[in-house]
């Protein structure tokens, strides 16, 4: 009989080791996150520097650069896993008969 008293302990995963794994599964949504905090970061350093813009053109402007990035990463993403799904396996399979 185990000693050990909780079953689940072994699959157990602290968060850093859960965002790596999903960072293997679809490598695109990180980029895109780090991409969005990115440009969030510049907009607020540039926050200080835009001069007579005003503050709502100026906030746009930096929500729309971060939709993009996002959106793109996202469409990369998708488009990667089309190309591993319906290039990569139908060679493999081909290649295996």
């Amino acid at each position: 009989m185990s000693t050990d008293t909780t079953p689940w302990s072994s699959k157990t995963q602290s968060p850093a080791s859960k965002l790596i794994d999903k960072s293997k599964e679809s490598p695109f949504v990180p980029i895109g996150v780090t991409g969005f905090a990115a440009i969030v970061g510049l907009g607020l350093y540039k926050l200080r520097t835009r001069g007579n813009t005003k503050m709502s053109v100026h906030l746009i402007h930096t929500r729309v650069a971060a939709q993009a990035c996002v959106v793109g990463a996202v469409t990369f993403g998708v488009l990667y896993s089309m190309y591993k799904e319906y290039v990569v396996k139908p060679r493999e399979a081909n290649l295996s008969k």
